[in-house]
């Protein structure tokens, strides 16, 4: 076994994964580091191959006895498969284990850096997404708190998770703030500050703060957007403001659990589509996956449609394939998730990250959106309807976003004003006849 600190040899490290609140045995996981060398392999347990509940639980995994490896195609991407990718701390995440680990590090210099292994191992057990769960050797959950238990605070801790994550901010966090926010971040989201948190009924939920930079009230327009979503007749994550006191926490909903709490198995639609993290990928493409994978296809794809179209009409440009994703529903069959991290960017123009076909290229047209609706199962007079709803619910968005439980300010909403009103705006109305 290779000493701490050094790094000419390679490392192997074996891990169970296990599937749901049940947590029946799928297989086991090995990771090798170490001498230029960074990879995982993966075998299914052959009770789980044999099992009537088995199925495909990455798309990457084909259900075949024996070792199946997965090498990282480049610095961007994980080396587990993209399951378990998908479970991976996100950057903020990713930047609290980091920070955490540097201190340590200057304390004692003989700990050795980390290795992906030791973020996707930091998740706190109990709100990873998704279900699958990951064990050590004495059958222990990875990432749960010292007792064994979760590291998940309640609704009324959202103050203290604040006050550390804006530490981290500022650079000023100290040994004791760090600590605090190991585990407590997610996996769903990007570089901003959250956490995973108890909701009052205790649901899991994240709680999204406004961060330092922020120019401009992000965590209200997000849950202006969420709603609007749900009124535009989109299949949206449940989303509210609570104020800490005077601080506005954007919480929403987390869909990858059951009412009754029981864990949903979850891809991301890059998983799906197999995609590696700096490949231009599109939206017809995934109707291709869907028509595969889905129990529904021809509504998901008509549903994805009518996503794209708002967010082009909010200009959410962070439409990249980790932000849509699908829930297993049994048999091996899915259904697209709930829409989340739904972000007007008045600021940006309005270009799509996921393109719209390979053909087209980015979404930057909703005239070429009403021209390549057929791809997604609907007639143009049906795409036109579609339209017709979502408009319905945008010209509201200024008197929905004054709401009390939601709180844009005058100024707030001139900050937005111009992701909502714009030349395509005047376009879609055009098409409709208003």
């Amino acid at each position: 076994m290779a000493r701490p600190g050094d790094k000419s040899r390679a490392v192997s490290k074996h891990l169970d994964i296990r599937i749901g609140d049940q947590a029946a045995l799928v297989g086991r996981l090995t990771f090798v580091s170490g001498s230029n060398r960074r990879y995982s392999t993966f075998s299914y347990d052959s009770g789980w191959l044999a099992s009537k509940a088995v199925f495909t639980v990455s798309p990457d995994l084909a259900l075949l006895a024996g070792h199946q490896i997965r090498k990282a195609p480049s610095d961007l991407d994980s080396s587990f498969f993209l399951a378990l990718g998908d479970t991976e701390p996100d950057a903020w995440g990713r930047r609290v284990i980091a920070r955490a680990n540097a201190r340590e590090r200057r304390d004692n210099p003989a700990l050795r850096p980390l290795s992906e292994l030791d973020y996707l191992c930091a998740v706190d057990d109990f709100s990873r997404v998704g279900a699958l769960r990951i064990c050590d050797g004495a059958g222990c959950f990875l990432g749960a708190g010292h007792d064994g238990g979760r590291r998940t605070p309640p609704l009324v801790d959202l103050g203290r998770v604040f006050q550390a994550s804006r530490a981290v901010e500022a650079n000023d966090d100290s040994i004791e703030d760090l600590r605090y926010l190991q585990g407590r971040g997610t996996s769903l989201g990007g570089l901003r500050p959250k956490c995973t948190v108890l909701d009052e009924d205790g649901s899991l939920a994240i709680g999204k703060f406004p961060s330092i930079s922020d120019q401009r009230s992000v965590t209200r327009g997000e849950v202006l957007a969420m709603r609007l979503a749900a009124r535009a007749g989109i299949r949206a994550a449940s989303a509210r403001i609570v104020m800490i006191p005077d601080i506005p926490v954007a919480v929403i909903r987390r869909f990858d659990r059951a009412s009754g709490g029981g864990r949903i198995h979850y891809w991301s639609a890059s998983s799906m589509l197999q995609s590696d993290r700096g490949e231009d990928r599109s939206y017809t493409e995934l109707v291709s996956a869907i028509a595969r994978y889905c129990v529904d296809a021809v509504a998901d794809s008509r549903e994805l449609w009518r996503r794209i179209v708002f967010n082009h009409l909010i200009t959410n440009t962070d439409d990249h394939l980790r932000n849509t994703g699908f829930l297993h529903v049994g048999g091996g069959l899915w259904r697209l998730s709930p829409a989340f991290d739904l972000n007007p960017f008045p600021d940006k123009a309005q270009e799509s990250k996921t393109w719209l076909s390979e053909d087209t290229g980015p979404v930057t047209s909703i005239r070429t959106l009403i021209g390549m609706a057929s791809r997604f199962y609907l007639s143009r007079d049906e795409a036109l309807a579609i339209l017709r709803e979502i408009l319905g619910a945008l010209v509201g968005w200024k008197a929905l976003s004054r709401n009390r439980d939601i709180g844009l300010s005058d100024a707030d909403v001139r900050d937005f004003e111009s992701a909502f009103d714009h030349e395509e705006m005047e376009v879609a109305l055009s098409l409709v006849g208003r």
